[in-house]
């Protein structure tokens, strides 16, 4: 404990680090008080039906990544994921318009315009999404609960002005996050809503194991003990690779490559077991609001079973359907984002290949053939940490508030963007001759 404090002195030392983490607390400090800001005509003492709604779910898991905004009719109701949603739809685009693929190859200025047309697709989002919100707050709320009126059109314009001024607001604070504090801002955005809700989560699950006689204290002990292996499980996904060995020709003073020094000069290609993060999880989860939706169209018998059996993220059903869905689209994101023959040119290029395996087209086969490889497991590892919040509320009972934090998105995202910040505050401590936060905490010796 002393070493960590150690550590916390040095961080606090560099002054571009702590300027950094100062405004990286700011920015966030200013989206959770915008998330207590209820949209103007609402009165606030009628929001139970609503909390309601986001008790367990799907409409947990909005209101979980909104950070509580949803669930309290906020000016940040919509959060970030409009911009999460256009993020996906134009990298998805990437793959088949021609423009947007050279826009990827054209470095920084190609960024700045992809970033740009994100920014646009984003607004256009909210402004679809918007209505819907203010809909469902018509369908959940009693109607003394609109000041202006349960059917003011002056309401649902300045709603839906102000729900894309309030997503527009939050995507701009996450940028500025990243371009001023420590850390991806988005993600950052996304992490501290989830944490929000889970103290009182936890506090749930306590009160349910000891005022019921429902195991006691060493029931809640177990399953910090299951929850804390989780996480560790979900570190070990997300940092663990296979490295590819790669050796390159040493240039002579000719200019001609030297076959004698080939060996002397190995490299690694790291191959990431889980490449494509929490993506497949965000598309399955996507896809798997679509049938009780369109069945909620529909008052049969059968469309309302549909959106019964959908809509219970806890049933064996559900999780079953989104567990297959994870695999492939762990398979397709990874298809999309692990360009191999690209890969294969550029080591052919550098003078590099791997031992064995001829450069180019032999070296994709076999880079693709290895990620195929690493892939199955990794998929089915995603599924089964994505559905084991199912398997705790089965299994050990646990309260499904709770439950939710033993795996899928949540927990995926607060270990990756934790291990991000982390990395990133590591590179600013060796940076200024410190040991970093997984290391001792004491000051390094200066480099000769």
């Amino acid at each position: 404990m002393k070493k960590f404090f150690e550590t916390l002195t040095n961080i606090w030392k560099i002054e571009e680090l702590k300027n950094k983490i100062l405004v990286t607390l700011g920015l966030l400090l200013v989206y959770r008080f915008g998330a207590q800001v209820s949209l103007p005509g609402i009165d606030t003492t009628k929001l139970q039906a609503l909390s309601d709604q986001t008790d367990q779910g799907i409409g947990w898991l909005i209101n979980v990544f909104t950070g509580g905004a949803f669930s309290q009719a906020s000016v940040f109701a919509l959060g970030i994921m409009p911009y999460i949603s256009a993020s996906i739809v134009v990298q998805l685009m990437g793959i088949a318009v021609p423009y947007l693929q050279k826009l990827q190859n054209d470095g920084e200025s190609g960024r700045k315009k992809m970033n740009q047309i994100t920014r646009w697709l984003t607004i256009g989002i909210t402004l679809v999404q918007g209505p819907g919100y203010i809909y469902n707050l018509y369908k959940q709320l009693p109607s003394d609960a609109f000041i202006l009126g349960f059917d003011s059109f002056s309401f649902l314009f300045s709603s839906v002005l102000i729900l894309t001024t309030g997503t527009v607001f939050a995507m701009w604070l996450g940028e500025k996050i990243t371009d001023k504090g420590i850390g991806n801002g988005i993600s950052l955005l996304i992490m501290v809503g989830i944490i929000a809700n889970l103290p009182q989560a936890f506090m749930q699950e306590f009160q349910s194991r000891m005022t019921e006689n429902n195991g006691g204290p060493m029931m809640i002990v177990i399953e910090i003990i299951i929850w804390l292996l989780i996480i560790v499980s979900c570190i070990f996904l997300t940092m663990a690779v296979r490295k590819i060995a790669v050796q390159y020709a040493r240039r002579s003073t000719a200019g001609e490559y030297d076959s004698t020094s080939i060996a002397g000069n190995r490299q690694w290609i790291p191959l990431k077991l889980n490449a494509s993060g929490v993506m497949p999880i965000i598309f399955a989860q996507a896809i798997m609001f679509i049938p009780p939706a369109i069945a909620g169209l529909s008052t049969s018998e059968s469309a309302q079973s549909i959106a019964t059996t959908f809509g219970n993220v806890f049933g064996w059903e559900y999780n079953l359907v989104f567990a297959l869905l994870i695999i492939i689209f762990t398979y397709f994101y990874t298809a999309i984002t692990v360009p191999t023959n690209k890969m294969a040119d550029d080591l052919k290029r550098s003078g590099g290949f791997i031992p064995g395996i001829r450069p180019g087209s032999d070296t994709a086969d076999y880079l693709d053939r290895i990620m195929s490889l690493i892939t199955f497991p990794g998929s089915l590892f995603l599924a089964l940490i994505a559905i084991f919040p199912a398997i705790a509320v089965s299994l050990l009972g646990i309260q499904q508030g709770w439950a939710m934090f033993y795996g899928g998105t949540s927990l995926l995202i607060l270990v990756s963007v934790a291990i991000d910040t982390i990395q990133q505050v590591n590179s600013y401590l060796l940076n200024k001759q410190y040991d970093g936060l997984m290391k001792s905490g004491k000051n390094r010796k200066a480099i000769a």
